[in-house]
């Protein structure tokens, strides 16, 4: 298991990255998943990261699981290599920004949100 002192930084790290709340990330997956015939059950929307994650933002800290920890660790690791923390909200100006925002939005972190 993961110590205190380690536990604390990637929980801060993993809400500071993860900026959606719990029901803007399943309205999202909602949304993301659902087309003209048909529409998923609200808990089989998304991915399973990005269910994950919702999962998670529903803990408290004490109740995390090493599942849990991995999954905090990736969601981090993928949106500081994608994102720039430090200078959104950014316009989107191309179809590859708008595909960028989705994929992040699909793990919690939304590049518009301030």
């Amino acid at each position: 298991m993961t110590d205190a002192l380690e536990l604390d930084a990637l929980w801060e790290d993993f809400h500071r990255v993860v900026n959606m709340t719990s029901q803007e990330l399943a309205a999202w997956l909602r949304v993301r998943d659902a087309d003209e015939a048909t529409e998923p059950l609200p808990e089989q929307a998304g991915t399973p990261t990005g269910r994950h994650v919702l999962a998670i933002l529903q803990k408290r800290r004490t109740d995390l699981t090493e599942d849990d920890l991995s999954v905090m660790r990736k969601v981090v690791d993928t949106v500081t290599g994608q994102a720039d923390l430090e200078n959104e909200p950014e316009p989107e100006t191309t179809a590859e920004d708008t595909r960028r925002r989705h994929r992040l939005m699909t793990l919690g972190h939304d590049p518009l949100k301030g």
